[in-house]
């Protein structure tokens, strides 16, 4: 096997994954305890698991770093049409997550042979 360095794209990714999910559970401390917080913190101990993976080589975690930031979009988009403040940073983080594992699977699947 080629011993390929991981790649920028990847490595901002798996970066910005992992400092949301450690926002998402630090914000368990500032705000009220109730079902919305604990499904963030819950969210965000997944997004630290996914950005584990993504400082490794596997296409499986290129793969869930699209669909479940993409998820959560949808769902804040879905049950706020006007989302606060704090959602608007989240969103904005979670867009650059999956474009940039979005760009990275595309780039390692159609490249294998490099």
């Amino acid at each position: 096997m080629p011993n390929n360095p991981v790649s920028f794209l990847r490595t901002l990714a798996a970066i910005l994954i992992c400092v949301s999910g450690i926002g998402q559970i630090a914000a368990l401390w500032l705000r009220e305890l109730n079902g919305t917080a604990l499904a963030d913190g819950l969210l965000g101990s997944v997004y630290l698991i996914i950005g584990i993976g993504l400082f490794g080589r596997s296409r499986f975690s290129l793969f869930l770093a699209i669909i479940i930031p993409a998820t959560a979009i949808g769902v804040i988009l879905y049950s706020q049409p006007q989302p606060m403040q704090a959602y608007n940073l989240h969103i904005a983080v979670d867009s650059m997550v999956v474009l940039c594992s979005t760009i990275e699977l595309w780039r390692v699947r159609h490249n294998a042979s490099e």
